[in-house]
């Protein structure tokens, strides 16, 4: 079944790459066949009308031999060559005809200059060059032959079998231009299918190697946070233990209270694996979500971090409760990215009072977050290049793909990007989210 324009000229066929020829020929056939028709019914109407009822006849039935090849060409594509043998050969015999039974004041001969483009498109040139010899051999002996009276003289006829074929020639080296031009275009549309495929193999091992990375980082968060935890229940058994051992008397209250203890951490450690386990899911739905909700999980899991350090995150919400359409995981691991260069940084450079402030702007069509550190900011040198991959200013301790990977996701997935400012004191970055995604 036909449903576009383009299949209409294709007679509703689909072609591989490898077809492109073939495609392209039968695009210029079914044009050629509907301009035909369109120009043999006008003749046979008016050849009917100025009482030439043979010429109407003739026309009349190229007409209908139009429809048929039309209707032959939607049943099989491989009746094409047949098909353009009998369009090319109706094309040929209508202007012998033409010739032989019309006078030059009609004009008629006008026909000729469709004929080399006709027999170019249609059959390739060891195909073309026998019409085109039959043609010229027939006009010329037109004036000689007894059958039918001609109205054009020899030299009439020579000079429009020597236009005929100076047109030939200049739609022949046309075509081979065009022939030329699409075999270099089509070379480069296989080098950019090539390059295209390439590079997105390269962005998909740069997202499972940020995938690993994060994942990495996450193992030594649920460490940090399952660490302190467990020591209290080992404690809290061990001392149990120790008063069994030294036959103290263990009172019933104690035991329940311990255990109760012992429980709630416990729980206390599932929620924090069924976070982490949320985070991890790859889950690409849209989801509503407070944005202080999100913003406060995405600091919670760096909190582990700060033991033993004197960093502190202060979080700043302006947006008033704003419930968003986003992608929370993605969203997560953009601001968990941001924030843990900034711990690095924070801890590498021994930056004395060191402070992340996370504040959120509220804004009629998106929320700014800002994070930002008192880090001593970034070199002008490094600036330009902190969101391309593998550029790291940690040596072997960084991968180079956090921000990469962040600046991809808000590209691809929230078709926005993010900013960053720097100046002697700190840096800070912008994330732009839209409040609701197409």
């Amino acid at each position: 079944m036909i449903k576009s324009r383009e299949d209409f000229f294709t007679s509703g066929w689909s072609f591989d790459e490898s077809e492109r020829d073939l495609r392209s020929k039968f695009q210029m056939m079914n044009i050629a066949i509907v301009l035909s028709s369109i120009a043999v019914l006008y003749g046979t109407i008016l050849n009917y009308f100025k009482e030439a009822y043979s010429l109407a006849l003739f026309e009349f039935i190229l007409f209908l031999s139009n429809i048929f090849w039309w209707y032959l060409l939607r049943k099989s594509k491989e009746v094409y060559d047949f098909v353009s043998i009998w369009v090319t050969a109706q094309f040929t015999f209508l202007l012998i005809l033409l010739i032989y039974v019309s006078s030059p004041e009609d004009m008629k001969h006008s026909w000729y200059f469709t004929y080399p483009i006709i027999i170019l498109y249609f059959k390739n040139e060891r195909y073309a060059v026998p019409w085109f010899i039959f043609l010229i051999f027939m006009l010329l002996i037109a004036p000689f032959q007894p059958y039918f009276e001609t109205q054009y003289t020899f030299f009439e006829l020579f000079y429009l079998s020597f236009v005929l074929i100076v047109v030939s020639v200049i739609v022949y080296f046309y075509k081979l231009k065009m022939d030329e031009a699409k075999s270099l275009i089509l070379s480069q549309q296989d080098m950019l299918k090539s390059q295209i495929t390439e590079l997105t193999q390269k962005d998909k091992l740069l997202t499972l190697q940020s995938k690993q990375a994060v994942m990495g980082e996450m193992i030594s968060m649920i460490a940090h946070q399952w660490r302190q935890p467990l020591s209290t229940v080992t404690l809290t058994i061990s001392n149990l233990q120790v008063k069994k051992l030294l036959g103290e008397t263990i009172e019933e209250e104690v035991v329940d209270r311990t255990l109760n203890n012992i429980s709630d951490t416990i729980v206390y450690l599932s929620e924090t694996i069924d976070d982490f386990q949320t985070y991890f899911h790859p889950n690409k739905d849209i989801n509503k979500v407070e944005i202080n909700d999100l913003v406060k999980k995405a600091v919670n899991f760096a909190l582990p971090r700060l033991k033993d350090t004197d960093i502190i995150i202060e979080h700043e919400n302006e947006a008033n409760r704003v419930i968003i359409q986003t992608y929370t995981n993605e969203l997560i691991q953009v601001l968990l990215n941001i924030l843990n260069n900034a711990i690095d940084e924070l801890i590498a450079k021994k930056i004395q009072n060191p402070l992340v402030q996370v504040n959120v702007e509220n804004l009629p069509n998106e929320l700014n977050i800002y994070i930002k550190d008192n880090a001593g900011g970034i070199s002008q040198e490094n600036i330009e290049k902190i969101f391309e991959p593998y550029f790291s200013t940690k040596g072997k301790n960084g991968t180079g793909l956090g921000l990469y990977m962040s600046q991809m996701i808000m590209h691809k997935q929230f078709n926005s990007l993010i900013e960053v400012q720097t100046n002697s004191i700190g840096s800070v970055f912008t994330i732009k989210v839209p409040k609701k995604l197409a």
